[in-house]
């Protein structure tokens, strides 16, 4: 008879305090995933995986060991609770470590509000395939695209369970559609690749393959001939694409982790402006059909909404229990962990405060710089917030794009880059985070 992650859950902590554990937590995930790939009108790869992993956290007092497998007969999970006490038994002493007292926990929640389950039929392979197939015809009939490098379709369920010691038992299922397609132009050299891709909840807001095919064809194009620009220091916008990577940055830099080792050009910077004062960022875990929504945390905590930063002022870092009792502050109910290691901080879904200007307005006004629509590699020092990056987009002049440019690096300071930031209006409000274009002056730009 299969088990359910619940019961599996519950069946390791038995196992565990059978084995001699003071305290422990079990998490289970069970998902199953189907992906399509095709190329030129023909089917390449098909691959369906089932697949179970569990994960057993076990405590003597302040030590801590963790075990995981994708095996859950009952001999298995024994073996796994008497491996990880043992494992404690020879495990250096945590100060920080331990699960969340009883008054921490969550104790309601309700899940049909959040929709992270699309109760539609499960997509056949062969409905999966026709979306990849279709999106590739759209980006083969783009005309200058010389080949179509990737079409691709999937769909995936997976389900996750975590009990523990303390009292807390609580899971949620989620599920998973995407479309993605990769269109090249250009011949040997002067090949260029670009892409499109959607990935949603619910089958029924997902983009059109035709639509993503047909971008990533003219995105492709529109790169052709690309030339490094002049070096200097220029505007830069970073489009909506990829402008959420220096609010990545910024929330790199506040995870209660980072702060905790000192390692972070943010450490000292709590209560103080690190944004132009009319720009928040919004931490909100409880938005319907959004990937990063989720009622509760991997300690069992309450998720909340939050303002990381408040009318420009860092209010706050990112904390799971751990780093929490580190800095002697409460948990912010951000721990995130996997089946073989433990909670560590992270962030859900996040908004920054759009502007008023559309990207075109940006272009417009930014008279010569450099628009960044592709970046590589990263150079970011932690301490210092010092920031370089590969490069490639288009090059502005007189305010209007002028040609394609690549090869190019930007830097700067993050510190400095983040104080002058200039958002447009055009994120894409279904994304986990909301982050427009984003113009950002006096960049070093080096080229030619």
């Amino acid at each position: 008879m299969t088990q359910t992650p619940e019961q599996i859950s519950h069946n390791l902590l038995d196992a565990a305090r059978t084995a001699g554990a003071e305290a422990a937590d079990a998490i289970v995930i069970d998902g199953t995933s189907v992906s399509i790939e095709v190329r030129e009108g023909a089917l390449e790869h098909a691959e369906r995986s089932e697949g179970t992993d569990l994960g057993l956290r076990v405590f003597l007092g302040k030590r801590q060991a963790i075990v995981s497998s994708s095996d859950s007969r009952p001999e298995t999970l024994i073996a796994m609770a008497e491996r990880a006490v043992a494992m404690a038994r020879e495990a250096p002493e945590d100060p920080y470590t331990g699960l969340a007292a009883a008054d921490q926990l969550i104790s309601d929640w309700d899940m049909d509000a959040l929709e992270l389950f699309d109760p539609t039929p499960e997509p056949s392979a062969e409905a999966l395939m026709q979306d990849a197939l279709a999106a590739e015809a759209a980006a083969a009939g783009i005309t200058g695209v010389t080949q179509v490098s990737d079409a691709a379709a999937s769909y995936g369920t997976h389900r996750v369970h975590l009990s523990a010691t303390n009292g807390f038992s609580g899971g949620y299922s989620r599920s998973s559609r995407s479309t993605s397609c990769v269109a090249i132009s250009g011949e040997g050299t002067g090949m260029e690749r670009d892409y499109d891709g959607d990935s949603r909840t619910f089958q029924s807001d997902l983009r059109d393959p035709v639509e993503i095919g047909q971008t990533a064809g003219e995105r492709a194009v529109a790169r052709g001939g690309a030339r490094k620009p002049e070096t200097g220091t220029y505007p830069v916008l970073f489009d909506e694409r990829i402008s959420s990577s220096l609010v990545g940055h910024l929330l790199a830099a506040s995870n209660g982790a980072a702060i905790a080792r000192g390692a972070s050009w943010l450490k000292d910077c709590l209560g103080q402006q690190v944004l132009p004062d009319h720009l928040s960022l919004i931490e909100d875990p409880h938005r319907p059909r959004i990937a990063g929504s989720r009622p509760f945390d991997a300690e069992g905590l309450q998720t909340q909404k939050r303002a990381i930063v408040e009318n420009g002022i860092l209010t706050g870092w990112t904390l799971d229990l751990s780093s929490a009792r580190k800095l002697g502050m409460a948990p912010t109910g951000n721990a995130a962990r996997g089946v073989s290691g433990p909670p560590s901080p992270s962030n859900w879904n996040l908004s920054l405060t759009q502007g008023d200007q559309s990207r075109e307005d940006l272009i417009r006004d930014m008279g010569t710089g450099l628009l960044v629509t592709s970046m590589i590699g990263s150079t970011i020092n932690p301490n210092t917030g010092d920031y370089s990056r590969g490069a490639s987009g288009f090059w502005v002049e007189n305010g209007e794009i002028s040609y394609p440019v690549n090869e190019c690096t930007i830097a700067g300071n993050l510190r400095e880059m983040l104080m002058r930031i200039i958002p447009a209006n055009d994120a894409r409000r279904y994304l986990s985070r909301v982050v427009p274009s984003i113009l950002i002056e006096g960049m070093t730009l080096a080229g030619n």
